[in-house]
């Protein structure tokens, strides 16, 4: 079967793509891959550029990238340098513009969105997120697709390009009902921010939903924001009962597990922490060390983004492989098909949820 459908994978979701590519392959009745093959260079100095080693003429592109893949190094002026969120986008704004006014379609698909938690301006601040969308649609991207932004309101920012935000609850919640022995459910929201995402999780689930308040000290600001004092839980009683902690992304962890150790004080039976993205800008120790105090039983995160794979193997992180989901997307969006049943497909885990 010929097919006009190919993939551009950066080397920095090159695991995820070359997963998403099998999938696409049953689903387009196709043993080829749809992979164009890139190649980044970079000069000693810093300074790179994309090649395109295959046709683009013609085709729908989907273009894959993770912004947060922090393990890709280059040498400049002599330092091991590793990529920063930066310079990703720029090499995702270099493919588009090798490949702008060749291709049929250029679709972005970029799980985590670059800039997504600078989605808003208070005073005299930069509107990165929004800056950004801009430019992408200025060089000519078609249709942007990512994951549980961080606020689906900055898709305001371009309002005649579409801007599709699926979430993975419906991924998270199916492993971890198969994985795990669940009673007496809670879900909890580490701030007020989450609501709505904990709240989705809850219907799903069928249970209570709980909140924290994040009290922070507005007089200080510690890497760019106001450090938090005091987490204040506001919701059902928490005792005995299993609890699943929903969040978009854990940055250093430290206000999830300050959470998850209030529940456990507060006489939770399992705690499970969630999200779409394991940043863990501080590293994995004090994770571990949450671990062995008995803080919480697990971490369910997705591999929409990098995450070693020493932490991967780590017995309390649990990998939810989205690889399905993003195919069925990328197919069902190249077909012209639509997406409805992606974005409310809760049917297969209440029906795990019942054989409980």
């Amino acid at each position: 079967m010929n097919s006009n459908l190919k993939l551009i994978v950066l080397d920095n979701i090159e695991e995820l793509g070359v997963k998403t590519d099998e999938i696409l392959k049953g689903l387009e009745h196709t043993t080829d891959s749809h992979v164009i093959p890139i190649t980044r260079d970079r000069f000693n100095n810093g300074e790179g550029k994309i090649r395109i080693n295959g046709t683009v003429r013609d085709q729908d592109i989907y273009i894959m990238c993770d912004v947060g893949n922090y393990s890709l190094t280059y040498s400049m002026h002599g330092f091991c340098h590793h990529m920063s969120p930066d310079e990703h986008f720029q090499d995702v704004k270099r493919v588009i513009s090798a490949i702008s006014g060749y291709a049929s379609k250029i679709t972005l698909v970029m799980p985590l969105l670059y800039e997504s938690r600078q989605h808003r301006r208070k005073g005299k601040e930069s509107l990165d997120c929004a800056i950004a969308l801009k430019e992408l649609e200025a060089l000519g991207v078609n249709h942007i697709v990512t994951f549980d932004c961080h606020d689906p309101n900055v898709g305001n920012a371009i309002p005649n390009l579409p801007f599709e935000n699926f979430y993975v609850a419906h991924d998270v919640l199916s492993q971890l009902i198969e994985k795990e022995e669940i009673n007496n459910l809670l879900v909890a929201s580490p701030d007020m921010g989450a609501m709505e995402r904990a709240k989705y999780y809850a219907e799903i689930l069928g249970c209570d939903v709980g909140v924290f308040y994040k009290r922070r000290d507005l007089s200080k600001v510690v890497d760019g924001k106001n450090p938090i004092v005091e987490h204040v839980y506001l919701g059902t009683e928490v005792e005995g009962k299993d609890i699943v902690v929903v969040d978009d992304l854990i940055a250093s962890g430290t206000s999830m597990l300050e959470v998850a150790k209030y529940l456990k004080e507060h006489g939770a039976g399992k705690v499970y922490l969630v999200a779409t993205f394991a940043l863990l800008t501080e590293g994995v120790d004090k994770f571990i060390s949450a671990y062995q105090q008995g803080l919480f039983d697990k971490l369910y995160a997705t591999n929409l983004s990098y995450v070693p794979s020493t932490i991967k193997h780590e017995e309390w992180y649990e990998d939810v492989n989205c690889a399905p989901r993003l195919a069925n997307i990328i197919h069902t969006l190249h077909h012209k098909g639509s997406l409805k049943a992606i974005f409310d497909d809760q049917n297969d885990v209440l029906k795990k949820i019942k054989k409980r």
